[in-house]
C-alpha cells in the first residue's frame, strides 16, 4: 500500500499539486491520466521517492518492495542483459555481489567463510537460487533472443533494451509496481502480453501513466485524474471514468443553464 499525505509540490511560483491525499491499495491497478503538463510523470517520481515534495510525504510499508520502470536506457550498460533483469531486485543482487566478492578473494579467511554462509542463507530465503531462471523466463516471454542474455547492455539494440528494462521492473513480482508509458516502443504482441501479465498480478499495487487508452481500459481497476492541482481516484476502467465524467459535465451544464435562467428571471422581475 502507498499512502500520500498532504503532498504539495511546486516549481517556483507554479503549484503542481496542492495538499493531495490518496491511498493506493494492494491488488488494484491505477491509471494516471490528465492533460499534458499536468504532472503525471512527476507524480510517479514523488511516489517512487525520486522527487521530494515541498510539503507532505509518501509512506510505504517497509516490508514491501517497490519496482520502477527505468527510463534511462543506458543506466545498466555495464551489466549483462540477464544481470540487468535481476537488478530489479536490488537487495537480492547486493547480497549476490557481496557473496561473489568474498569467494573471489585470494586470502579467504574463516571470518569470510562465516559471512559467506550468512549471505548464502539470505540469498536462498529471497529465492536467489531461482532468480536466474526467473529472469530467463521473463526474457523468453518478451521474445528476447537467448543469444544476448550474457551480452553487455551497451552492445544491445535499443528495442531490446526496452524489453529488458521492462523485464527488470516485473522481475520477482514486486509488491508495488510503477510504470511510466510501459507500452512505448513495444510491438503489439508484446503490449498484449504485458496486459495479460499485469492482469494476473493480483497481489501487487500497480500504478501506470499511459496515453494508450486501450491498454488502460484493459488493465486498470481505478483511474486517477490529475487536474487543477488535485488528483481524484475513480473506481473502474478508462471507459467507465470517461462516461462518468461526461455525465457529470452534462449535469453541470444543465445546472448552469437553470441558474442562468433563474438569474434572468430575477433581473427581469
Amino acid at each position: 500500500m502507498i499512502q500520500v499525505n498532504n503532498v504539495t509540490l511546486q516549481f517556483g511560483s507554479r503549484v503542481l499539486f496542492d495538499n493531495v491525499n490518496l491511498k493506493f491499495t494492494r491488488g488494484n491497478c491505477y491509471g494516471i491520466i490528465g492533460a499534458n503538463g499536468a504532472g503525471k510523470s512527476t507524480f510517479l517520481k514523488v511516489l517512487s521517492g525520486d522527487l521530494e515534495p515541498n510539503k507532505g510525504d509518501v509512506t510505504i510499508d517497509k516490508n514491501e518492495r517497490m519496482s520502477v520502470l527505468q527510463q534511462n536506457q543506458n543506466a545498466y550498460d555495464e551489466y549483462t542483459v540477464l544481470d540487468t533483469v535481476m537488478w530489479g531486485h536490488k537487495a537480492l543482487m547486493q547480497i549476490k555481489c557481496e557473496r561473489d566478492a568474498l569467494y573471489a578473494k585470494e586470502d579467504f579467511s574463516d571470518e569470510d567463510g562465516v559471512r559467506a554462509g550468512e549471505l548464502e542463507g539470505e540469498f536462498g530465503e529471497m529465492g536467489g537460487y531461482e532468480a536466474e531462471a526467473s529472469a530467463e523466463a521473463l526474457l523468453n516471454s518478451l521474445k528476447v533472443d537467448p543469444s544476448v542474455f550474457y551480452t553487455p547492455m551497451a552492445d544491445v539494440d535499443a528495442k531490446v533494451k526496452v524489453k529488458v528494462l521492462l523485464a527488470q521492473a516485473l522481475f520477482f513480482k514486486p509488491d508495488i509496481l510503477i510504470l511510466d508509458e510501459p507500452t512505448n516502443n513495444l510491438d503489439a504482441k508484446t503490449a498484449k502480453w504485458l496486459e495479460d501479465y499485469l492482469m494476473e498480478l493480483d497481489e501487487t499495487t500497480i500504478i501506470i501513466v499511459s496515453h494508450n487508452r486501450h491498454f488502460l481500459n484493459r488493465v486498470c481497476t481505478h483511474i486517477c485524474d490529475v487536474d487543477f492541482k488535485q488528483i481524484r481516484i475513480y473506481v473502474g476502467n478508462y471507459d467507465f471514468w470517461y462516461e462518468s465524467s461526461q455525465l457529470a459535465l452534462r449535469q453541470a451544464k444543465e445546472q448552469n443553464k437553470k441558474l442562468e435562467a433563474r438569474a434572468k428571471e430575477l433581473q427581469e422581475f
